[in-house]
């Protein structure tokens, strides 16, 4: 059996990767990178399907580097230190460092990131890690202060019908079949922006008609052909066949959507599928803040002693309490007013930029600071009735700003009548 079409089309220089041009175009960074020939060690951050494997293998290509590859999911402490010794070894006679892969860094324990850190220090190793977590959750701090954090978004329709462009052109198999793609709304909405799974996607559909005697009989693919391909085979578009983002976006939207049982049932998903149980225990606490908010303050708390516990219980026993949180989740009233008003909140200080506190709100620790006028005229809260006093908090070009707006639940009723008391209507 031949290889599969995403590893015969997996490209092996910078000019025939599809997508990340804030990376890889004209004068981007990592083509000046590559240009340049000083390589430095870097996290790749984006979802699955992007390119991050390929970019690496590129990298390495390209600057003719030695590439070793440890997969954070089977390697240990010790597989880290032998490719380390070999590293050593090798600069013997090519004294340039070579490229260590790591994907899916974001699994490797504290101490497997630390047996990294003095070959990275020391240039015995360029380590270049692939993730699709946050890194600066997921990396002890002294390894992210080493590396740059560079992230790939998820390809755009184009890219994917760049891409299929030259699959029909290229592709030694698919190029000798007549292929003619009369609809791809369905195409594109499976792949959801992964490569990987839009050409595992055309591979399937392909290969369905690889064994007809009538070779010359063209492939239609259209919409309906899509859908029914991926209904009679639902493993086809995701090659580790846990559906890995899928799952998660039903899960965190019928929490939101407030369906308990749909929500417990994405999880088992996920849990059959051996997701990373952290992994669910993190977007719970994300959806506690993000969709319940301040309707149920509770839910945060939740969620967090969710994520403790799975930490301390272990697997299988923790399934219990991230299933305790997920129905609290999806049982609670929601608001989104804490998340709208961050991010509203960021928006005007891009804006608006460094706008100047006021001054009876700055710190005044030195002597020079108070002759300034530093915290002159503040009023201290608690010195006045009910803990609070009427004063300007924001800076005078943004005073009437609003950025809070409470949403209608029981318990940012009760919030925005304390403010609107409290500030004479401003809420």
């Amino acid at each position: 059996m031949g290889a599969p079409l995403a590893e015969r089309m997996r490209p092996k220089k910078l000019d025939g990767y599809i997508g990340q041009k804030h990376l890889v175009g004209e004068n981007a960074v990592l083509r000046r990178m590559v240009e340049s020939g000083h390589l430095v060690s870097f996290i790749l951050w984006g979802p699955p399907g992007v390119g991050k494997t390929t970019l690496a293998k590129i990298i390495a290509n390209t600057l003719d580097l030695p590439f070793y590859t440890l997969s954070a999911v089977s390697s240990g402490v010790k597989d880290v230190r032998d490719v380390i010794e070999r590293a050593k070894k090798d600069q013997f006679f090519d004294p340039r460092s070579p490229i260590l892969f790591i994907d899916e860094i974001h699994r490797f324990s504290k101490s497997q990131q630390d047996s990294l850190l003095e070959a990275v220090e020391q240039g015995i190793v360029t380590l270049i890690g692939a993730t699709t977590e946050n890194p600066s959750f997921e990396l002890i701090r002294p390894l992210l202060s080493r590396c740059q954090v560079y992230t790939l978004n998820p390809l755009g329709d184009q890219d994917l019908m760049d891409l299929m462009d030259r699959v029909l052109k290229e592709d030694e198999v698919i190029k000798n079949r007549k292929v003619e793609v009369k609809e791809t709304q369905a195409l594109l909405r499976y792949a959801g922006g992964d490569a990987r799974k839009f050409l595992n996607i055309l591979d399937l559909l392909c290969g369905e008609f690889a064994d007809l005697a009538d070779r010359s009989a063209p492939i239609v693919i259209t919409d309906e052909l899509v859908t029914l391909k991926l209904q009679e085979n639902p493993m086809a578009y995701d090659k580790d066949g846990e559906m890995h983002y899928d799952l998660i976006s039903a899960m965190i939207k019928s929490i939101r959507g407030s369906d308990p049982d749909a929500a417990v049932y994405y999880m088992a998903r996920m849990i059959e599928g051996g997701e990373d149980p952290l992994f669910i225990a993190r977007r719970l606490v994300i959806s506690a803040s993000e969709d319940v908010g301040l309707a149920n303050p509770n839910a945060l708390l939740l969620a967090n002693a969710a994520f403790d516990a799975v930490n301390k219980l272990g697997w299988p026993e923790g399934r219990i309490p991230l299933a305790e949180a997920c129905v609290y989740l999806a049982s609670s009233p929601k608001s989104n007013s804490a998340y709208l008003a961050i991010d509203t909140a960021i928006a005007k200080v891009k804006e608006t930029g460094n706008v100047p506190v006021p001054l009876h709100l700055r710190n005044a620790p030195t002597s020079l600071m108070k002759k300034l006028d530093y915290g002159k005229g503040y009023k201290y809260a608690h010195d006045y009735p009910g803990h609070f006093v009427l004063q300007q908090y924001l800076p005078d070009e943004l005073k009437n700003l609003r950025l809070y707006i409470p949403q209608e639940n029981a318990q940012e009723s009760k919030l925005s009548s304390y403010l609107r008391e409290k500030w004479n209507g401003r809420f």
